[in-house]
């Protein structure tokens, strides 16, 4: 008897620095469905309404539209939807960053790959009772 294919993860990429996004996309692409990626919050958004993914890895400073406001307008947009706050800055400059209502995690970028998928692969875990 074939069991059922589990369900990749689909995953929005989103940083201003293309080879952030390039190297996030080849080092999730085997773990997750990597949907798509995008240069700021903006394009962000336009990403999220097309893609429906189920979790959206965000850069928090990026230019046009930063993380925190891009954040807040995607769960307004598809509430679902689970935010990664994914930044390179220091502790000091995200102390509150956990308890910003729009992110459902937070990871800094020098986290290791399986980390990385690991807390994407929980996000984007199916909430219901059914599996």
């Amino acid at each position: 008897m074939a069991t059922p294919e589990k369900k990749r993860v689909r995953v929005l990429l989103v940083d201003d620095h293309e080879l952030t996004r390039l190297s996030l996309r080849l080092a999730l692409s085997s773990h997750v469905e990597v949907t798509g990626s995008a240069c700021n919050g903006k394009e962000a958004l336009e990403m999220v309404r097309v893609q429906n993914p189920d979790v959206v890895v965000l850069d928090l400073q990026m230019p046009m539209m930063d993380g925190f406001s891009a954040s807040s307008q995607i769960k307004d947009l598809c509430p679902a939807v689970k935010i990664l706050a994914y930044s390179s800055l220091n502790d000091q400059k995200t102390e509150g960053v956990e308890q910003v209502s729009t992110f459902d995690a937070f990871c800094n970028k020098d986290t290791s790959t399986i980390d990385l998928v690991n807390l994407i692969q929980a996000l984007g875990k199916p909430t219901d009772s059914l599996k």
